[in-house]
């Protein structure tokens, strides 16, 4: 396979990455853009530069600007490779060595594959550090599911105690998630524009606040528990004395509220990671990517350059890390 058919097909498959997670839902109230649009849209550009330059030789010729030594279809027809030992800048490298500063110099715009050859090792990087950090997130979705069956577990027969201590430990877990994941999800994080992990906080949140659960003990979810969420930290706040309230005053509805939410937290929990679903989703289409590129990268660097090295920021960096350390580099 040529270079230019091994970049077209890194464009489409970088397009099924950016686009699948977008299809999964019509219900969530956000939406993100997924951090390929980006790197496929340079990409295509790139090839784009690329193709029409090539395409303008031809032009020349129809022109009459070539001259009688040089024609404009030599680089088709091989010819000026013949000559001049150079690489045939469409269809392959014939071994010509690449420049000193990493620049394939036999092609007509050695700047824009050079540049473009850049995005993709940015690019790289990004994805391996996305792995990573989303396959920390399935780890974790799946602790908080376990938490929620774990207050599930509540019942009547239980003193108040012990029942204030079972939603103190749900508390705490959950916060535990917000202070791991909220940040990476923001501007400039790893997983900034990943939908599977916007959606998993933005779920897990709205469960904590549904009003609806205990409903038919007169109960307003878990905000008539003393249980809320911070708008600007997003951490959860378990005013005990609200429970202890609760509690003397119907704790066979406040018990039965507890379980009830139980139930719908953990479902979404297990639904965030179950088989096409979201993360599950998302970590398969960054898998395809990553390999793709370590299969087919010296293909693409000979023929467009070395690119400039990769240069993440301190959060990929470290994500990355844990990505060679797991998984190798």
């Amino acid at each position: 396979m040529s270079p230019f058919a091994i970049a077209s097909s890194l464009f489409s498959l970088l397009q099924s990455s950016s686009t699948a997670s977008s299809s999964q839902t019509s219900t969530s109230a956000a939406t993100a853009t997924s951090a390929g649009t980006d790197f496929s849209s340079s990409l295509a550009l790139r090839m784009a530069a690329l193709q029409t330059q090539s395409f303008n030789s031809l032009l020349d010729v129809a022109n009459g600007q070539a001259n009688a030594s040089s024609s404009g279809l030599d680089w088709l027809t091989g010819a000026s490779s013949a000559q001049s030992g150079a690489s045939d800048p469409l269809l392959g490298s014939s071994g010509t060595a690449l420049s000193t500063s990493g620049y394939n110099m036999s092609l007509f715009d050695p700047q824009s594959a050079y540049t473009m050859m850049s995005v993709i090792n940015s690019q790289d990087v990004s994805y391996k550090a996305q792995f990573s950090e989303l396959s920390e997130m399935k780890t974790a979705v799946t602790g908080m599911q376990e938490a929620g069956q774990t207050l599930g577990s509540v019942d009547e027969t239980m003193d108040n105690d012990a029942i204030k201590a079972q939603l103190q430990a749900f508390t705490a877990k959950y916060n535990d998630w917000i202070e791991r994941f909220d940040a990476t999800v923001k501007s400039n994080g790893v997983l900034d524009g990943t939908q599977a992990a916007e959606i998993s906080l933005y779920e897990l949140e709205q469960s904590v606040e549904n009003p609806f659960n205990g409903a038919s003990d007169g109960f307003r979810g878990l905000a008539d528990l003393g249980l809320t969420i911070d708008e600007s930290t997003n951490l959860a706040t378990l005013d005990t004395n609200a429970l202890d309230a609760a509690l003397a005053g119907n704790k066979d509805g406040a018990v039965n509220t507890l379980q009830e939410f139980a139930v719908h937290f953990a479902k979404s929990a297990e639904l965030l990671n179950s088989p096409n679903n979201f993360i599950p989703n998302r970590l398969d289409n960054l898998d395809r990517v990553i390999d793709y590129v370590a299969d087919n990268k010296s293909s693409l660097q000979a023929e467009f350059g070395l690119g400039d090295t990769a240069k993440p920021s301190t959060q990929v960096a470290k994500a990355l890390a844990a990505y060679n350390r797991t998984f190798g580099s």
